[in-house]
């Protein structure tokens, strides 16, 4: 199953049109395994994208817990992803930004997942905008760009 990112499709982006870093959430990518959907429909040709090093661990344990046609139709889509998109290490500065989100979250009185905040803070970091279907996951997070895909 390949994931075509800009293959064979013409750029989408107005003539000037600024570039879109994005950071791909897990469950943009799960949606669109699921839909079989071609994420060059979604992310323009021009777009910058990457994922989040806790993204493989999300999808690795849904390949995991599958079994049969599921598990090998997971681990092709999982497979295709780390062969075609940047993958972004929790490094210095992505633990510089974690920190700073879960205070902040501490002080809203509202907790989020562990590994969303690695992925908001791994965006943050690396200055994306996380493309996610689930906003309440990165909605009112200092400093995160989030854009909506449904």
């Amino acid at each position: 199953m390949a994931i075509p990112i800009g293959i064979g499709s013409r750029p989408r982006h107005r003539p000037g049109a600024k570039l879109t870093r994005l950071l791909l959430d897990t469950t943009f990518l799960i949606d669109a395994e699921r839909t079989s959907g071609e994420l060059d429909e979604v992310i323009d040709d021009d777009d910058d994208v990457a994922i989040a090093a806790i993204t493989v661990a999300e999808l690795r344990v849904g390949v995991e817990l599958s079994r049969g046609k599921a598990r090998s139709g997971r681990h092709e889509f999982l497979e295709d992803i780390l062969a075609s998109i940047p993958l972004l290490a929790y490094d210095l500065g992505v633990a510089e930004a974690h920190a700073q989100l879960l205070l902040a979250v501490r002080r809203q009185g509202r907790p989020r997942g562990a590994h969303d905040l690695v992925i908001a803070a791994t965006a943050f970091a690396s200055q994306r905008a996380v493309l996610t279907a689930d906003l309440t996951a990165f909605d009112d997070l200092p400093g995160v760009d989030v854009h909506l895909h449904r």
